[in-house]
């Protein structure tokens, strides 16, 4: 039965409810917008992949002279190593786009508060971790490199995308300025500057790694004594080749 009046009211309940609904999903869509994908962020990085992706190091005179023989002894030499990066000091040495939508990810799965990175370059890597702890809700992010010119660069970058509040970067040797005035824990590291010292810089590290943090090593195949470790069974991590060009690794122990 028909109540005079009643289906108007319906009506209006239901219209009212639309609108409710329409102003909440509008609201999600705007909570589901992050960091990484706003201004100034998108735009910057934006930029600085497409210039990473119009530059090849490969062609640079600095490496062309190099056989392809003297180019894998030097990024697999714990001696030669800052000569060889001191090469290509001009290059932006960048991770691809996919690694850093990866690295954004894991920081932001697992609630990173405290992050390491080993190679700055101009921060790229950088700024797709920091938009992760931005995103957190805050934390510190350490990052070496050793080359003056790059520092300069990354600090403008991190700047321009506002994120300069989150990162220490500490220049020079990373054997040195990652030995001390370490977080108590942390919870992701990347590895991304010279390879033979991939083992070197974790064993600073390991200590202060919580169980389940995050290690990813980019272009970790130049570097077999790393993988060595990071895969044995007795090593105290979990890891496994991600991609074309990282490894993604888990502390257990």
């Amino acid at each position: 039965m028909v109540v005079p009046g009643n289906a108007n009211s319906k009506h209006d309940e239901l219209i009212v409810f639309l609108i409710r609904r329409k102003d909440a999903l509008t609201s999600d869509r705007r909570v589901c917008m992050t960091t990484l994908t706003t201004t100034p962020l998108a735009q910057l990085l934006d930029r600085l992949f497409e210039e990473a992706e119009a530059t090849s190091p490969a062609t640079s005179p600095a490496v062309a002279g190099l056989s392809s023989e003297e180019q894998a002894r030097l990024m697999r030499s714990k001696t030669d190593y800052r000569a060889f990066y001191g090469r290509l000091k001009d290059f932006p040495l960048a991770v691809s786009r996919e690694t850093g939508t990866l690295l954004y990810m894991l920081a932001r799965s697992c609630g990173a508060r405290t992050i390491v990175e080993f190679g700055t370059s101009f921060a790229i890597s950088t700024l797709h971790l920091a938009a992760a702890l931005r995103d957190n809700g805050g934390g510190r992010l350490i990052t070496s490199e050793f080359e003056p010119s790059k520092v300069a660069r990354a600090r403008d970058n991190l700047a321009t995308g506002g994120l300069i509040d989150l990162v220490e970067i500490r220049e020079g040797d990373a054997l040195q300025t990652l030995r001390v005035d370490l977080p108590e824990t942390i919870d992701l590291v990347l590895l991304d500057g010279a390879k033979a010292l991939y083992p070197e810089i974790l064993s600073l590290l390991e200590s202060r790694l919580r169980s389940g943090a995050f290690i990813v090593a980019d272009n970790a195949d130049h570097s077999p004594d790393y993988l060595a470790r990071v895969r044995s069974p007795a090593g105290g991590y979990m890891s496994t080749p991600f991609g074309e060009d990282v490894e993604l690794s888990m502390r257990i122990g």
